[in-house]
């Protein structure tokens, strides 16, 4: 007579409740079984899609963020923890991208003014194009504001503002130190502060 063996719990399947895993344990999971990335795209897709999208066209932005995923999951396999978490991770590769796509954009301006044979500034670059593009969504008061700051001001105040990252989540998505993210984001504070007592009725002074 053979004696049934009782379960094997070493071999039992892991969990499939995937909601309850961090990022990171979903990112390391997604080296062997590559269709769990997906859960990292349903967390994190909305609020890199809305920060493309006030940076973009709406076509231009679906492109950027098709091919950000692509990258992230081609390069998941080099995500280090000590530098910052997934999602801010996810940004970094994100605002590469947008950067390299709007240096396109910038240059694709300087040649068409240079075949209509106007003056343009050859240091007119993407930073200026994302100025513009970012503060589409605003008043008018605060879209002048947003475009007069400086670029690194104005990146860090549109991440924690607008995507509702931390300050630290905006230094590991920009690739700079946490206090200069949080210095950066206490100037442009200070700066739109005139604009944004206004836009809510009170008097700046």
């Amino acid at each position: 007579m053979v004696r049934r063996r009782g379960p094997n719990r070493a071999q039992a399947p892991r969990s499939t409740d995937l909601s309850t895993l961090s990022d990171e344990a979903l990112l390391a999971r997604s080296l062997t079984e590559p269709e769990v990335f997906a859960q990292l795209v349903g967390r994190h897709g909305r609020r890199i899609g809305s920060y493309l999208l006030r940076r973009l066209p709406p076509a231009e932005a679906e492109d950027v963020l098709s091919e950000a995923w692509l990258v992230a999951f081609d390069r998941r396999h080099t995500y280090d923890a000590s530098r910052g978490e997934v999602g801010a991770w996810l940004f970094g590769i994100a605002r590469t991208l947008l950067v390299a796509t709007a240096r396109r954009w910038a240059a694709a301006e300087r040649l068409e003014a240079r075949i209509a044979g106007l003056r343009q500034d050859d240091a007119a670059d993407w930073d200026l194009v994302d100025g513009r593009l970012a503060a589409a969504m605003m008043s008018d008061r605060l879209r002048i504001a947003l475009d007069e700051l400086p670029v690194e001001e104005r990146e860090v105040v549109l991440l924690v503002a607008w995507e509702e990252c931390t300050p630290t989540q905006a230094a590991q998505a920009l690739g700079i130190p946490a206090g200069t993210a949080r210095s950066r984001l206490h100037r442009a504070r200070a700066r739109l502060q005139p604009q944004l007592l206004a836009e809510a009725g009170m008097d700046p002074a």
